[in-house]
């Protein structure tokens, strides 16, 4: 007599890791930092636009041959795009299946909103909305030039003056650095809960470099905008 075999099989250690609360918050702790080291960077390339129109342009042309010789012309910016998607997607799926699994533990809604829950934490969820749509017009705009109706390719220097010369283009990235700002005050605290960094001996000072990298972080990115509107930048 044959013995029966056996179909079910445990799932793996990644599926069981991703399935599980813990695990989903710390993909998005990960990719979460992955994503601000980008913001930080990105954020100081912009900055060059103070250094006028030649250190600008030399600094988005460097991006697009970073790595040579030892890479080809464009695969080091490629490899960073796909890194940085591959954060975006991770962080947006957890925190959407995140907040789904919330919702479906507390069907009802609390009688009293907690105060000690903070406005930034309030909102999270619509800053990560604001967020994904911002990535996709700042694409459109800048990397694509489709919705940049001043663009004039082969000049970032040119085209970001372009951007900030219209009222909705100042509107839109502002109101999205804003939004930023409140979403890495929370987000940066919180990832260093959910790796275990935080403590009670360590709170204060994680709380004041989420305040700090918030602050420099909007400041440094509004700049731009505010510079070109004001003349600064011309």
């Amino acid at each position: 007599m044959a013995l029966a075999t056996r179909t079910d099989r445990r799932p793996s250690l990644p599926r069981t890791l991703w399935n599980s609360t813990l695990g989903k918050k710390t993909v998005m702790a990960v990719s979460g930092l992955v994503m601000l080291a980008y913001l930080v960077v990105h954020m100081l390339g912009n900055l060059k636009i103070f250094f006028g129109a030649e250190d600008f342009n030399a600094y988005a042309d460097w991006l697009r041959h970073m790595g040579e010789p030892f890479l080809h012309s464009h695969w080091g910016l490629w490899a960073a795009r796909v890194v940085l998607l591959a954060a975006v997607v991770a962080h947006a799926v957890s925190a959407y299946q995140l907040s789904r699994r919330d919702i479906k533990a507390r069907p009802v809604k609390y009688a009293h909103t907690r105060r000690r829950a903070s406005y930034a934490t309030r909102t999270m969820r619509w800053g990560g909305i604001i967020l994904g749509l911002f990535i996709v017009w700042h694409l459109l705009d800048l990397t694509t030039l489709t919705v940049n109706e001043r663009a004039w390719a082969g000049h970032p220097y040119e085209n970001v003056l372009a951007t900030f010369s219209t009222w909705y283009g100042n509107v839109i990235y502002i109101t999205a650095m804003l939004a930023l700002g409140l979403h890495v005050r929370h987000g940066f605290w919180s990832a260093a809960q959910t790796l275990g960094a935080g403590n009670a001996t360590r709170d204060r000072a994680l709380k004041a470099t989420a305040n700090l990298l918030a602050l420099v972080l909007t400041a440094g990115f509004i700049s731009v905008p505010v510079a070109v509107m004001t003349g600064v930048v011309n």
